[in-house]
Parts: structure tokens; C-alpha cells; sequence
């Protein structure tokens, strides 16, 4: 996504820290009974004969990943661009101080290899791009093992991302981090709180429909069936109006978007444009002017770090629940 968008850490308190999230103090040596260990990521068997040391991971939330599974003391540092956004708030926050901020630019061979990577942590346009070479073949050949972000797994349609249900993915992820570097008990502490937090959010009586807004003006960038955002505007009580192009993030077309009428408008906040740039846009474009979303000024912003696969996801949930529930019916 990170070729489309750059993250703004989201404002949101998720409480895990007795669930898991805490930063944990250094364990017991790598080898141990556990390994070789292997786990299967987008389809591939992954096997791995000790637990990875030096970890490099690409954008916040797969940063976050790690982070919330207290796994700092294994990281050799991230890559995200300048502005990570506020994360005082969240309950690994301690771990961004525990490892290092490698580069404010894209992922690239010569950063995994000048921090000694064991393991590259990224997906499919986070991070992993084939015209940069970026890729999980490339980082073998040089010897670095690396895991693929499961809500960008590829379909083996082209260029298409996603071969499951997005909170799947989330789970998958933290699942197999977990068996990775031997944590299962947190993990599934983590996966089991994500899941109570998601079941316990109240629905509206009406569910609204939703057009996912990214960015774009003479077509717009937004969320498929396989996209986070996706499963989150469904968990909170929408429905997105794409939700049936099997696909993640995708270009579609203005005409599509008036034709199917949305109720609410999301936008995916990142640095550039601003969101309010983005509404001011969007009230503007003459196209949408008759839009319900539009023309009842129903448009809400949401942060990147939100409605891409983290661990922000269910307290995402919970946010657009709560603004969903203020849409009167049609």
C-alpha cells in the first residue's frame, strides 16, 4: 500500500497489554526443542531451524505486528516513511524505542543487508515490488529468509492480492509469528482478545452502504473484498461497495461510485493529500454532487494504520461502528 499511501498512525487505545502486547524482556537462547519449525505463508511452506534475531519489517502495521507480539528484542528495525503518526497511545508503544528506525524511504536490499537481516517481514506493495527487484526471491538468493503480509498474498490471477477473509489474514499472521519465534501463548492470547473485541461491538439497525475513498481524482483508488478495509467496514455494521471485486486495494471508476450511491464515504488518511483535502475534493467533484454520502456530508476519515492488516484493526472496528451507527436509514 505503501505505493499508494503513506501511514498516519491511528489515535486509538487497545489495551493489550494484559492479552500479550507487552515488551518482552530478552528470552532463552534460539535453539531450543521448538525448532526447526515450519509455517505456511501465502501457500508456501516456510521453515525456519532457529529463531530469527535480526528482523527487518516494512510500514507500521507490519511493524506492529511484531510490536504487539513484544517481539523489539528481535527486531534489527523498521522501515516506514516520516511520519509514523501518534502512537502514545497504543500498548506496545515502548517497543518503537527499542529498536531502530532504519530508513524513512522504501525498503531496499542494501537496508536489510547493511542491518544484518535474518528475516525481511513486508507484502506485495508493502515493500515487496518486482520492478525494484524488492522481492522475497531476491532477498534468497542473498540469503535473508523472508514472510509475505497474508492480506497481500497473491491470488495467481496477475497482479490480484488476497486469498482470504482479511481478519483471516490478521490472525494467520499473528498465528504464524507466533510459531516463528516461539510465542504461541501470546499470540493466541492476542488473536483470542482480537476476536472477543471484534464479537462485543455493537451493530446499527441500519447497515449503510460505503465507498472506500484512497486517493485518486480521475479515478479512484480503493478497497476490495480482500482489503482490511473491507472486513472492517463489514464487522462495523457496512457495506462496502466494492466488496465484490475479488481484489485488495484497486483503481475502479467515478461511475461506478454514482451508481451505487453510498451512504457514507471512508477516507484513508495518509500524509498527501490530507483527509481534508480529500473531502474538500470529493464535495467539490461535480460528479458525486447528487452522491448521498456527498450530498448529506457523511464522509469520515480514518487513519491507513486502521484499514490495512494490524493490530489496530479491531479497535478500528469498534471507531467506524460508532459513526455508523448515526446514519439514519434511507
Amino acid at each position: 500500500m505503501r505505493t499508494k499511501a503513506v501511514a498516519t498512525a491511528a489515535l486509538l487505545t487497545l489495551g493489550l497489554t494484559a492479552c500479550g502486547a507487552e515488551i518482552a524482556p530478552k528470552e532463552a537462547a534460539a535453539g531450543s526443542a521448538h525448532y526447526p519449525v515450519t509455517v505456511e505463508n501465502c501457500g508456501e511452506k516456510l521453515t525456519f531451524a532457529h529463531k530469527p534475531a535480526r528482523v527487518v519489517t516494512n510500514d507500521v502495521n507490519i511493524t506492529e505486528l511484531m510490536l504487539s507480539l513484544g517481539l523489539a528484542d528481535r527486531m534489527a528495525g523498521y522501515v516506514m516513511p516520516d511520519d509514523k503518526g501518534k502512537i502514545d497511545e497504543v500498548a506496545w508503544k515502548d517497543g518503537y524505542q527499542q529498536t531502530a528506525w532504519l530508513s524513512k524511504k522504501v525498503l531496499t536490499k542494501e537496508i536489510a543487508l547493511d542491518a544484518k537481516a535474518d528475516l525481511v517481514l513486508a507484502g506485495w506493495h508493502y515493500g515487496f515490488v518486482e520492478s525494484t527487484g524488492v522481492t522475497p526471491q531476491a532477498f534468497k538468493a542473498l540469503g535473508v529468509d523472508s514472510y509475505v503480509l497474508s492480506e497481500s498474498c497473491r491470488s495467481g490471477k496477475g497482479a490480484e492480492r488476497g486469498v482470504m477473509d482479511p481478519l483471516e489474514a490478521l490472525y494467520t499472521d499473528l498465528a504464524n509469528l507466533g510459531e516463528i519465534f516461539d510465542v504461541k501463548d501470546r499470540s493466541d492470547r492476542l488473536v483470542a482478545d482480537f476476536k472477543a473485541r471484534i464479537a462485543a461491538v455493537p451493530q446499527p439497525e441500519h447497515h449503510p452502504s460505503v465507498f472506500l475513498y484512497d486517493s485518486g481524482q480521475d479515478k479512484p483508488y480503493t478497497a476490495g473484498k480482500f482489503a482490511a478495509a473491507n472486513e472492517i467496514i463489514a464487522k462495523a455494521g457496512g457495506t462496502n461497495i466494492m466488496g465484490d471485486r475479488a481484489d485488495t486495494w484497486f483503481t475502479a471508476g467515478w461511475e461506478s461510485v454514482v451508481r451505487l450511491d453510498p451512504e457514507v464515504i471512508v477516507i484513508n488518511d495518509h500524509a498527501t493529500p490530507l483527509a481534508e483535502e480529500k473531502r474538500r475534493f470529493l464535495k467539490s467533484f461535480p460528479p458525486l454532487a447528487d452522491v448521498a454520502a456527498v450530498r448529506n456530508d457523511r464522509i469520515f476519515a480514518m487513519d491507513y494504520v486502521d484499514l490495512v492488516e494490524s493490530p489496530r484493526n479491531p479497535a478500528a472496528i469498534g471507531t467506524l461502528a460508532d459513526y455508523l451507527r448515526t446514519v439514519p436509514a434511507r
